[in-house]
């Protein structure tokens, strides 16, 4: 008989509730942002999110598609709604137990190389709900 192990993944990992904790867009950190306000809180389920402030009104929506093999280790976000609707917006990700941030390129934009920011790249913190 042969014994299979469970190995969980990043995916596994990211799935639950998250707390948005920082945000950084355009090299200014927690400026007002209509996607994601201080507090908003992202649902993952499977390869979908759901992003709502925390009276409940939806900020964003869509899906998501993990590289955890390259490094840094990427996500490719699809938004359902909103402006970048429908574009793939590359991004990076670092997720250790309860801590998860990302760092996102405009969508015309390369994939960022690292969580320095600047003009054209959105970062943003969680922690675990």
């Amino acid at each position: 008989m042969v014994r299979e192990e469970l190995v969980e993944t990043d995916l596994d990992r990211l799935q639950g509730r998250w707390v948005q904790r920082s945000f950084e867009e355009d090299g200014e950190a927690d400026r007002p942002d209509t996607h994601g306000a201080q507090g908003a809180v992202m649902k993952v389920s499977g390869c979908t999110f759901h992003v709502a402030l925390p009276e409940g009104a939806t900020l964003l929506e869509g899906s998501f598609r993990l590289d955890e093999a390259r490094y840094p280790k990427c996500i490719d976000w699809m938004d359902a709604i909103g402006d970048d609707a429908g574009q793939t917006i590359p991004a990076i990700y670092e997720l250790d137990g309860d801590f998860f941030r990302f760092a996102a390129a405009d969508p015309n934009m390369e994939r960022p190389e690292g969580f320095a920011g600047g003009q054209g790249i959105t970062i943003r913190s969680f922690s675990r709900a």
